[in-house]
């Protein structure tokens, strides 16, 4: 049986996966936590150095409102797949996804909220 450190760092892994097979680049880094009826993925260095720039020239609040608008839309048709990654390590379905880029940082936060507590954060908790 795995871990939950385990399952946090498979998970890690396969949102990794999909940033650079989906989006195009992957994260710098990567990692998940497992709290109660959440999983938290935080990716660090998602931006590419394009997006970096439009976010920070000419109107910035404009630029950044793209940068985030588009990412927003690619996961949005990934969503299925990071989903089925989440439930398929966890055994617990995806009820709501929730996601925030920071243009400043270059980080994007993921939440999944599960339909319950996985066994795991039972057992390891």
């Amino acid at each position: 049986m795995k871990t939950k450190g385990q399952i946090e760092a498979e998970i890690a892994d396969a949102v990794i996966r999909f940033e650079k097979d989906f989006m195009g680049r992957g994260p710098m880094e990567a990692k998940a936590y497992i709290i109660d009826d959440m999983v938290l993925v935080r990716l660090k260095g998602v931006m590419s150095r394009a997006e970096l720039q439009l976010a920070a020239d000419g109107d910035p609040s404009r630029g950044r409102d793209l940068v985030k608008q588009v990412r927003r839309e690619a996961l949005e048709r990934g969503r299925a797949l990071l989903e089925a990654v989440v439930r398929d390590a966890l055994g617990r379905s995806v009820v709501s996804m929730h996601t925030d880029l920071s243009t400043v940082t270059g980080e994007r936060m993921i939440v999944f909220v599960l339909e319950s507590v996985p066994a795991i954060a039972l057992r390891d908790g």
